[in-house]
């Protein structure tokens, strides 16, 4: 039943994006992200983003987009529940491909658009830096799965050729045995309409 369903909502975006119009953009922002753990506490880290989208659609769209970008988070290490310990701040370089399914209200040159979809996360490259005495938090730390499924939901504006979006980034699956889910995170992002 999901699979007719699933291809039924599939054959319906595709007749509208062949019938409507066709954007193509350049994009980049900044994403706050976390790690989510319960055996340190934690806080969030910026990062950045950079990429391309492609929209499919006038007031119901389809939006895939591939952007490389960064996000991870930083944690407290505590040693016996005193503060002797250190901090660990670990971050990915990603390749992220989210596909939106979004819904726009007014006129093509101004409109608010709410968006929703899932996004696939392959992890390019980690770089954790580590006090001495967190050696051992280290190798734990790095055993990550190389992908993750996620989901983004979001709003945006459209001002002529331009795009405004923020979206919180969830996750689906799991990147390390031991600390759980994938970073969630914000991202807030402008993008500039070239086709």
């Amino acid at each position: 039943m999901k699979k007719y369903l699933f291809s039924l909502a599939a054959l319906v975006l595709i007749s509208a994006s062949v019938k409507a119009q066709f954007t193509l953009g350049i994009k980049g922002g900044v994403n706050v992200s976390k790690l989510n753990t319960d055996n340190y506490t934690q806080s969030s880290v910026a990062g950045y983003l950079v990429g391309a989208f492609a929209r499919f659609g006038k007031s119901l769209y389809l939006q895939p987009e591939m952007y490389v970008g960064s996000k991870g988070g930083q944690f407290n290490y505590e040693t016996n529940g005193s503060t002797v310990g250190g901090d660990a701040k670990v971050k990915f370089t990603t390749l992220d491909v989210p596909v939106l399914i979004g819904e726009s209200f007014g006129a093509s040159h101004f409109n608010i658009r709410a968006m929703v979809g899932p996004v696939y996360s392959y992890i390019l490259d980690r770089n954790a830096s580590f006090s001495d005495n967190l050696s051992s938090a280290y190798k734990d730390l790095g055993d990550y799965n190389h992908s993750s499924l996620g989901y983004q939901a979001g709003l945006g504006v459209d001002l002529g050729n331009i795009a405004l979006d923020a979206r919180y980034e969830g996750g689906l699956t799991t990147l390390n045995k031991k600390y759980g889910d994938r970073p969630h995170l914000f991202n807030f992002t402008i993008g500039f309409k070239i086709l």
